[in-house]
Formats: structure tokens, C-alpha cells, sequence
């Protein structure tokens, strides 16, 4: 069997669902697949402007806010031209979930209100397939991925899941079946839901492979394949057709977007290999990332991270930064779940590139100033380049101003402000 993964973008219109469909059936060799589908478009950014707006109790903004949901997804129903009974109860579900007062735990609000576009998306797909005749089974990842209660990023209890898994999906000698589930979302021993980190649903896949020993995951992208740039934003990019695990999972580490960065490993334990594959374009090569026995030639692969914060920490009393200051540092950080980038360390202060998260910065700065001394540039950029050469540093950096440096034999990082 094997494990389809296709994003928001692939689904982000009635348009992208037929497209879909189109795929399923092309492929005449698909056998028995899994399929896993994100949030349609950018519906999870919606969902979140909704939980920011119900959490605040902002009513003049999450009526609007809403509404913009239900039209999103009725306006897909519409076109398609079907009937999903699934949808209805799902925006009534929510609807109910607002009226009601909002917990103290704003990531607990996160992951059961941002969970609906999941939940929906595949809702319309799976009433859509089956309008035309593609016969499939929609199942609901809650019930199949079970995991601790840390919400917004949730560990996964594999030994629990894989036995869930391998209940609820059968494959028998002789049919063809087709799963419809949904990527980033999972839920708890006592039924509540999770998200698994953002942009989480390419780690759901290769979860489900791993645990259903899949021969392969093909993830569908707006792009041909995994490319050495981000091709929006830089002229000249080129695909790269073969990928070590290792250099796959570095770049996802650094910040491309082309993959989660969990999704390598439950791979490469079990040597599947990962397609990226243009759902534009079906029947192109795209790019595979597999065990590699002999050194790549690659290119420099540039990998940009916006909205950054340069945040430099020191002790106020002019002290070193010792272990047991560090150690200070790190628990506040992991209090606020913050994802450190880049980091560097003098005697007497602590720096770190971390990614800028409105709802939570003002209320981080607060409790880390009330012991240290700190400094902070806001809107700055996370330039990462892998197998770099001068010429290469000297075109991308010529328009900023570099704030900090980083660089080993492969890797050289800069933060850089315009």
C-alpha cells in the first residue's frame, strides 16, 4: 500500500478537488493508498484568526471571521455540485464550540477549533469522490493517531497507534481500497484533539506509513519537486531529483518548507522512501528522497525563514552566562514553546534567532525581562545556506545588513535586517 499526502494548496478550490480525483484515477498501478489532506487553502490561517477572535471573547470579529469558514467550504460544496451531510455537522459543531466561554488554555482552544479545516476538507472530498463513483472510506485521524496532551505539538504514543492503525485500515488480497484522513490532527487517550505542529500534515503521512509499513509516500506539492531555492522568491532554481535522508532532514531542520521536519525519520527507520511529486503536473519525475549509499553533487540550496526575532539575553548583574543561566533561559523558552533557530554564546550574553509568534511574544519578553537584560530585533531574516560558496554568500547577502553569522563545512547561516 502506499500514503498520498496532498496539501492545502493541491485543495484549495473546487477546481483543486477535481484535480484530485483526476490523480487517483490516472494512476493505474495506486492499489491500495492511503490518502492524507491539510486544511483547503489557507483555511487554517482562518481558523486561527476565528480561535484568536473567540479566546479574546472578540465577537465583532469572529462573527465576520466565521462566516468567511462556512462561505469558504459551502462555496467548494457548491461547485462540486454535491450534497455532505459530514460538512453540515462539522459547522454546527463549531458553531456550538463558539457560543460556549473559551477554557483558560488558549493552545487547548488552538487545537480543537484550528482541527475543523482538516476535518472538513477531507469531509468534501470524501462526499466528492464518491459522487463520482471513486469508492473510499473516510476515516478520522483522531482515532488513529493517540497522543500525549501537549497541545498545538503533540507527541505521538506509537506503540497505541499502530495498534489503532492496523484496526481500522484492513487491506485484503484481491480489492483496492481508498482511505480519506486528515493530516496534522490526532486526539488524545480521553478523546480530546491535538495538532502535531504546524504544516504538521507531511509528518501524519510519514507517521501512517511507518506504522502501516507502506512501500512508499508521495507527498503533492505546487511545486515539480523538491527545488534548491523557494522558486517565489529566486529566479533560477533547479530540482533536485535524489535526496540523501540526512540532507532531507537537515534542510527541513533549517526551515524548507517542501517538508516537516519530523517527517524523515519514521521514514528512514523503515527505509521508505518520499516522493514530491507537482499536482499540476502528475506525470512528472518530481524528486525522491531515499537511502543513499555514495556522496551527492548538490548544488547550494538557499532556504529563507521571515518574521524572525534576534533576541540577545544578559545577566543584569554582569555575570557570566553559565550553565545554570542557560539552564534558566531554555525553561522559560520551553515554557512559551519557543523553537530556537540560531545560537550563539559569549561570556556575558545569549543569543538566539526564534520564530515570531504575536500571540505569545509581548507575554515571553515580560517574564524573560523580569531576570535578564534584554535586547530584541523584530522582522528580521533567517538566511540558511547549504553547500555554499563565497559567490553565492556574496549575491544573497548584498541588500541586507548581517546581524549575526554562523558557518561550518557544509551550513552558513546569517540573520540578516534589510
Amino acid at each position: 500500500m502506499k500514503v498520498y499526502k496532498f496539501g492545502g494548496a493541491s485543495v484549495k478550490d473546487a477546481d483543486g478537488v477535481r484535480n484530485l480525483a483526476n490523480i487517483l484515477r490516472k494512476d493505474n498501478n495506486i492499489g491500495n493508498v492511503v490518502v492524507v489532506i491539510s486544511a483547503m487553502g489557507k483555511m487554517t490561517n482562518y481558523l486561527e484568526e476565528v480561535c484568536h477572535a473567540y479566546f479574546k471573547c472578540d465577537k465583532e470579529l469572529l462573527n465576520p471571521t466565521l462566516n468567511r469558514v462556512r462561505e469558504f467550504h459551502y462555496r467548494i460544496i457548491s461547485e462540486l455540485g454535491i450534497s455532505c451531510p459530514r460538512a453540515d455537522v462539522l459547522i454546527q459543531n463549531l458553531e456550538e464550540i463558539l457560543s460556549e466561554e473559551p477554557s483558560l488554555s488558549y493552545d487547548y482552544e488552538y487545537d480543537r477549533i484550528v482541527s475543523f479545516g482538516e476535518m472538513l476538507s477531507t469531509s468534501i472530498v470524501s462526499a466528492y469522490l464518491e459522487s463520482i463513483g471513486i469508492d473510499n472510506t473516510f476515516l478520522d485521524a483522531r482515532r488513529l493517531i493517540r497522543t500525549d496532551d501537549n497541545y498545538r505539538d503533540a507527541n505521538i504514543d506509537i506503540e497505541i497507534s499502530k495498534e489503532l492503525c492496523n484496526n481500522y485500515i484492513t487491506f485484503n488480497e484481491g480489492e483496492t481500497k481508498i482511505y480519506i484522513t486528515q493530516g496534522f490532527i490526532a486526539g488524545t487517550l480521553t478523546n480530546q484533539t491535538t495538532t502535531l505542529g504546524r504544516e504538521g500534515s507531511d509528518y501524519s503521512a510519514a507517521i501512517l506509513a511507518y506504522l502501516l509499513n507502506a512501500e512508499n509516500v508521495t507527498i503533492w506539492k505546487d511545486v515539480p519537486g523538491i527545488m534548491n531555492a523557494d522558486p517565489n522568491k529566486y529566479e533560477s532554481t533547479e530540482i533536485i531529483p535524489l535526496l540523501s535522508y540526512k540532507e532531507a532532514i537537515e534542510m527541513a531542520h533549517y526551515g524548507a518548507k517542501v517538508i516537516h521536519p519530523k517527517t524523515i525519520k519514521p521514514l528512514e527507520n523503515k527505509n521508505i522512501a518520499l516522493y514530491v511529486k507537482s499536482f499540476l503536473k502528475p506525470e512528472s519525475e518530481g524528486s525522491v528522497i531515499r537511502k543513499v549509499d555514495h556522496p551527492l553533487n548538490l548544488v547550494p540550496i538557499y532556504i529563507d525563514k521571515e518574521n524572525q526575532v534576534l533576541l540577545t539575553i544578559s545577566p543584569r548583574d554582569f555575570s557570566f552566562i553559565a550553565e545554570e543561566r542557560l539552564s534558566d533561559i531554555f525553561s522559560i523558552m520551553a515554557q512559551y514553546k519557543i523553537k530556537l533557530n540560531m545560537i550563539q554564546t559569549s561570556a556575558i550574553s545569549f543569543t538566539v534567532c526564534i520564530d515570531y509568534h504575536e500571540d505569545i511574544f509581548d507575554a515571553f519578553i515580560e517574564e524573560i525581562s523580569n531576570r535578564f537584560r534584554v535586547q530584541y530585533n523584530l522582522g528580521v531574516k533567517l538566511l540558511t545556506i547549504r553547500h555554499y560558496n563565497q559567490s553565492i554568500i556574496d549575491k544573497l547577502i548584498k541588500d541586507y545588513k548581517p546581524l549575526m553569522e554562523d558557518r561550518n563545512r557544509l551550513t552558513v547561516q546569517f540573520v540578516l535586517d534589510k
